[in-house]
């Protein structure tokens, strides 16, 4: 008996219409409905179609276990072998070409009215992308990613996942490389696109450094629909080279940001440790429920672009009104959420601390952000405020500069204890004050230790660094059962 992972959801597609869409042979009959597509058998719903991608691992050899768990049809490749217990396959040349065609026949058969919003820049898509699904959600049927599925698997996974009567759309798109937003552009074809910023994020795969990057951020205009929106970050150094790609297309320019040179731009922002007050200065007001200046910026953004859906909804709203939906909006695990944890240190009494994880990935922009939420942070009596900091990935030749550059947002924001893990952490540690370094090891298993022992109770303690470095070790440390207990 298959052992579904969620409750059964309506059907996204009929049978026929899938096969179609893909272009493939249907090897079986399709009689469950569907309900979704899954890559992961670990997370699959039954009814889900299970796409066997070719990437890190080969999908083929999870088929079987992926009816298993209730899949009601498989993507496969042509050569692939049924096994016993495999259901209805879909044969296609390639799984992830097949699984293109079903995304752009999913934006294909959307409404005329419906609006389609994509979201790039160097860092705070995630965070926008989640601000305006919060906003549009009470407006109308909205769709939006799981996690951030931003790359050329993730995109067509999320529009495939796409019901056809949805009515606001909000696609993340990211790079690593020139020409990798290009072809997932014109598969979303955005009413409006939205950049958040351009910053020296991925800068060592660009011989051109940040223009480089500007410009491969730029490519999101190539896939705008005719008339189409473009909302960029005005306090931008590289506004020009955005400017000047969207009005190539033909878009309309709408401009956010903190400088009155904006189109929306805040009379007043009020940092808090939880939450952040924005007003304009025509009035507005709204609050965000995740802390940060970053956060704060980019809700202009998202303020920008609901002037512009909310005049075209049926019925259309107001954007203060739609704007309601960012006061509860709260940051996600590896990305800024905080609880209370009681840590057990092997040779003093339990320390009880607050934990902000940031631990998902790292670049210059974001850890200067995360460094400030922690400034706005207090901590309890006899507390401090650490840093717990991994190295920052694919900088180039710049790494070592970036890192050391960290020691002045440190001091500007009172932390007063760092730990830190990586070979480029090293040159941070090196240009801190000796009093206010804690540790520094080569690997984050290395720090889990010290850092334990480091901490007393009152601390705020925020864990950022990237992917790469695996900053989960030092998170688990303080989570795990043996290690600490909520309180």
């Amino acid at each position: 008996m298959p052992s579904p992972a969620a409750p059964a959801r309506d059907p996204l597609w009929a049978a026929a219409d899938l096969v179609r869409a893909v272009g493939g042979v249907a090897d079986g009959d399709i009689s469950d409905p569907i309900t979704g597509f899954s890559i992961d058998t670990r997370t699959l719903a039954a009814g889900e179609v299970f796409v066997a991608l070719i990437d890190q691992r080969d999908g083929h050899a999870f088929v079987t276990a992926a009816f298993a768990r209730g899949a009601s049809a498989a993507l496969v490749s042509s050569s692939y072998v049924r096994c016993p217990g495999d259901g209805a396959l879909i044969r296609v040349a390639d799984p992830l070409d097949g699984l293109r065609s079903i995304a752009a026949a999913a934006r294909a058969r959307l409404s005329p009215q419906a609006r389609v919003i994509a979201v790039t820049g160097s860092a705070g898509k995630t965070g926008t992308t989640a601000m305006l699904k919060a906003c549009l959600t009470p407006q109308g049927a909205t769709h939006a990613p799981e996690k951030s599925f931003n790359n050329h698997w993730g995109v067509p996974l999320t529009l495939a996942r796409m019901p056809a009567a949805t009515t606001f759309a909000v696609i993340e798109i990211g790079m690593n490389h020139a020409g990798e937003i290009r072809p997932l552009t014109k598969l979303v074809r955005p009413h409006i696109a939205v950049v958040t910023n351009v910053l020296p994020v991925h800068v060592g795969n660009f011989a051109e450094g940040e223009i480089g990057v500007a410009q491969a951020k730029a490519e999101i205009f190539e896939g705008l629909e005719p008339h189409g929106e473009a909302i960029l970050p005005r306090d931008s150094l590289h506004y020009e080279v955005l400017e000047a790609a969207a009005r190539q297309v033909g878009a309309r320019i709408t401009t956010f940001g903190v400088s009155r040179a904006a189109d929306v731009h805040p009379a007043s922002i009020d940092l808090r440790a939880d939450s952040s007050e924005v007003t304009l200065s025509s009035g507005e007001s709204w609050r965000v429920g995740t802390p940060g200046q970053h956060i704060a910026v980019n809700s202009l953004g998202v303020a920008a672009v609901l002037s512009l859906v909310g005049a075209l909804a049926s019925p259309p709203f107001g954007m203060t009104e739609a704007l309601e939906g960012l006061a509860g909006v709260q940051p996600s695990a590896g990305r800024g959420a905080r609880d209370s944890y009681r840590v057990h240190r092997a040779d003093s009494s339990p320390a009880d601390i607050v934990l902000i994880d940031e631990s998902y990935n790292a670049n210059p922009a974001s850890m200067r952000a995360a460094l400030g939420v922690l400034g706005c942070t207090p901590p309890a009596h006899g507390g401090r405020r650490v840093a717990v900091l991994g190295d920052m990935r694919e900088l180039g030749d710049l790494g070592p500069a970036l890192h050391a550059a960290l020691a002045e947002p440190i001091a500007a924001h009172a932390i007063d204890l760092v730990f830190a893990c990586g070979p480029l952490m090293r040159r941070l540690f090196d240009a801190l004050p000796p009093n206010t370094r804690g540790a520094w090891t080569e690997t984050s298993t290395g720090l889990v230790s010290v850092m334990l022992q480091g901490l007393r109770s009152g601390d705020v303690v925020m864990v950022k660094g990237s992917l790469g470095t695996n900053m989960a070790p030092l998170i688990e440390a303080i989570k795990s059962s043996d290690k600490a207990v909520r309180f």
